[in-house]
This record gives structure tokens, C-alpha cells and sequence, in this order.
């Protein structure tokens, strides 16, 4: 596997999670700055799993297709 094919193939999917966890602080530092406490906290941690489960989905999705032979 040649250096295009490595980043095609896992690039995205790296560059994907260091910015969820680079999300993951951003909504931190916004829960704390705004004092939202714990409950608004939750919300806000929530609102970001739900983004980070649909790509998790298409990632599973996709390798579903992939095995079965469709696309």
C-alpha cells in the first residue's frame, strides 16, 4: 500500500477522530466558561455524541457494504 492509498484509506478516519477530541475540549472549555454546570454540561456533551455517533455509523455502514459487495 502506496502513501495515497494509506491516507485515502486511513487518513480521514484519523483526522476525524483528533478533531473530535479536539471538539471534545472545545465543548469543555465552553461548558466552563460559561458556567453551564452540570446539566447543561450533559446537554452539550450530548449534542456532540450525536455528531460523532452518525460518523461512527457511516463508518459501519460502509464496511457493511464493503463486505457484502455493494458500492
Amino acid at each position: 500500500m502506496n502513501g495515497d492509498e494509506w491516507l485515502t484509506e486511513y487518513g480521514v478516519t484519523i483526522g476525524v477522530g483528533a478533531l473530535i477530541l479536539l471538539m471534545v475540549y472545545i465543548v469543555w472549555d465552553l461548558a466552563r466558561r460559561s458556567r453551564a454546570g452540570k446539566f447543561g454540561t450533559l446537554i452539550l456533551y450530548i449534542a456532540l455524541a450525536m455528531g460523532v455517533l452518525g460518523f461512527v455509523v457511516k463508518v459501519v455502514i460502509t464496511l457493511v457494504m464493503e463486505a457484502e459487495g455493494v458500492g
